[in-house]
């Protein structure tokens, strides 16, 4: 993968935190929270002042997490045309969003896409990481 870092953070599984990151090209960004219970990771627009969540991705349930307690590492990388950007965990990728046909993937192809991107699923798809080509 061809790739721009973002940000990047250590993670321990169910203590909350935030990774926020903005690509320089445009009005896009992207953020990963772990809210205690949850893991998940939003495509950000900027342009849309109201609210700026496009879609949201289900990255992972605190409770189903073996080994949580080991810290991760978290990146938030970006294709180097700045309309794609995916989570990588330990370098391994989770999620993508496209920005351009307004797609996300997920491992967990949960939840169902926003109304925003109204695409037919989140499933993963390998094609996703031929984005950042």
């Amino acid at each position: 993968m061809a790739v721009i870092l973002g940000a990047e953070g250590t993670l321990v599984v169910g203590h909350p935190m935030t990774i926020d990151s903005r690509t320089p090209y445009n009005e896009y960004g992207a953020c990963f929270e772990d809210d205690g219970d949850t893991g998940y990771f939003y495509a950000l627009d900027y342009r849309d002042k109201e609210n700026p969540i496009q879609d949201a991705l289900s990255i992972y349930d605190v409770k189903a997490v073996k080994d949580g307690h080991i810290p991760s590492e978290v990146k938030i990388v970006w294709a180097r045309d700045g309309t794609k950007t995916a989570l990588l965990i330990n370098g391994y990728p989770h999620a993508v969003f496209d920005f351009v046909t307004k797609r996300g993937f997920c491992r967990s192809d949960f939840p169902p896409p926003s109304s925003k991107w109204p695409q037919s699923s989140h499933e993963w798809d390998d094609v996703a990481l031929g984005l950042f080509d």
